[in-house]
């Protein structure tokens, strides 16, 4: 079973920036897409970016978030540069192989102007 947690949220000043990593234990890790996705309050999950047979970044976040793996450390990355208030939410690692589907605990990160 996989097990993912994620780290490195916080509070920053608008235009600041953040890596947040998402450390994994568990078979198989490389074999898996991972992505990061996030929740604001009163808003739905959205996924931001992913990696793994293919590499996706919502519209929001493109030239600005990159997600990157350490596939030797179990541990995947989102570096957030330019942070904006929107990008306030409780940010969620995920990983999926096959029918299998993970979920870190959250972390949040607060951006204020």
């Amino acid at each position: 079973q996989v097990r993912l947690v994620e780290s490195g949220g916080g509070s920053v000043q608008a235009g600041g920036s953040l890596r947040l990593s998402c450390a994994a234990s568990g078979p198989h890790f490389s074999l898996h897409t991972v992505a990061w996705f996030r929740q604001a309050p009163g808003k739905e999950r959205e996924v931001v970016a992913q990696s793994g047979l293919n590499t996706f970044y919502s519209d929001s976040v493109k030239g600005r978030f990159t997600i990157s793996r350490d596939n030797l450390k179990n541990t995947v990355y989102l570096q957030m540069n330019s942070l904006n208030a929107e990008d306030t939410a409780v940010y969620y690692c995920h990983a999926r192989v096959a029918s299998r589907t993970h979920w870190g605990q959250g972390t949040l990160v607060t951006v204020s102007s």
